[in-house]
């Protein structure tokens, strides 16, 4: 009886929890509304930064640890941010009375494109072959539609998305046209032949996946393709905002991609290709894991639960791409050269570059 007694106990302080959560998220939303109304960005890292400190202070006083607590705060914070973005962005959103179609919105970053231009007052059309949800108007083919969308966002397989900017030559499109492809070269020669033709053509990269929420921290690529003041107009859709708007050259895209995604992928693919193929289970190996190798493991498996198709299109259709591959597999064989030639010195030589490369983080 104790136990269970001590257990109601508990569940009675986990919902106290859950009610001052509640509460606080209260008076969060009521913050949001007077930093609206007084021009106050939505993010404020000192304060953050109080909050975390007084809770780590407040923590140390109570015998918690101090990560606890700050673990806590950060989810709250998360949760706190997310709602004023969302709120920002619903209010200052400037697509009232004007439309928007995302082909290839019934997949996972066209609906997230779709719901985002609905935040911010457009009426969105879903064009795409596979059937979407009933929240908004679909069609199984855009060419069915007119072209007289403020916003036409093309969100669809890179190879796809090319031939869709091919067949958006000559139509007379009205409004802002941009991809969203992770891949830019194969459809260099469509984006200039429109921007030639005067259509308000650009190019985004979102650097994050279809499941983010809060963009505070996170990258939208604006890659100009002949039209300065089509990328202005998508560069405004993200100005209520957290995200980081990055205005780059175009033609760096591809190389720089080569390694901020090729290289990663292949490595998790290739780190978890070598433990599917090496006999032994998962199970076994949690068991014996270390901080490490469950940092790695997490990542690898995200990275297979994506789509691998997109995936090898973006290992494949980078001219760029054979170079990080090829960087990736030369480091291997360096490492694994000086280990069986037990050279203790070229080992640490590796770390050590590695230590002062990675030291030059921002």
């Amino acid at each position: 009886m104790e136990l269970d007694e001590l257990r109601r106990r508990l569940s009675a302080i986990d919902r106290q929890i859950i009610d001052l959560a509640a509460e606080r998220q209260v008076v969060v939303d009521r913050i949001g509304e007077v930093k609206l109304a007084t021009g106050v960005a939505t993010r404020d890292f000192s304060r953050e930064k109080e909050v975390l400190d007084a809770a780590r202070a407040q923590a140390i006083d109570l015998g918690l640890p101090t990560e606890l607590a700050a673990s806590l705060m950060q989810l709250l914070i998360h949760s706190s941010l997310t709602k004023q973005e969302l709120a920002r962005v619903r209010a200052e959103g400037r697509g009232h009375g004007k439309s928007a179609l995302v082909i290839g919105g019934s997949g996972k970053m066209g609906h997230w494109f779709a719901e985002f231009l609905d935040s911010q007052g457009y009426a969105v059309t879903i064009a795409d072959p596979v059937k979407s949800g009933p929240e908004f108007p679909w069609v199984a083919d855009w060419q069915e539609l007119p072209g007289d969308f403020d916003i036409t966002v093309v969100a669809a397989p890179i190879n796809i998305t090319g031939q869709i900017l091919d067949a958006f030559s000559d139509t007379g499109r009205r409004g802002l046209v941009f991809d969203v492809a992770s891949l830019k070269s194969p459809l260099l020669p469509a984006l200039r032949k429109l921007a030639k033709q005067g259509l308000r053509v650009t190019s985004l990269h979102p650097m994050f996946g279809p499941d983010t929420e809060l963009l505070s921290g996170r990258h939208v690529l604006f890659l100009e393709v002949g039209v300065p003041d089509a990328t202005r107009e998508a560069i405004a859709l993200f100005e209520s905002t957290m995200a980081q708007q990055i205005e780059m050259s175009v033609d760096d895209h591809d190389r720089l991609i080569a390694f901020v995604l090729g290289l990663s992928h292949a490595l998790n693919i290739a780190f978890f290709t070598a433990l599917a193929e090496s006999g032994e289970t998962i199970p076994r190996l949690e068991e014996l894991s270390s901080t490490t190798f469950d940092a790695q493991l997490e990542v690898a498996a995200k990275v297979a639960e994506e789509n691998p198709y997109l995936y090898f299109e973006i290992q494949h259709d980078n001219p760029h791409g054979s170079d990080a591959l090829a960087a990736l597999a030369s480091a291997v064989d360096r490492v694994r050269s000086v280990v069986e030639a037990g050279d203790r010195e070229a080992f640490a030589q590796l770390m050590e570059s590695g230590r002062d490369y990675l030291a030059r983080r921002k």
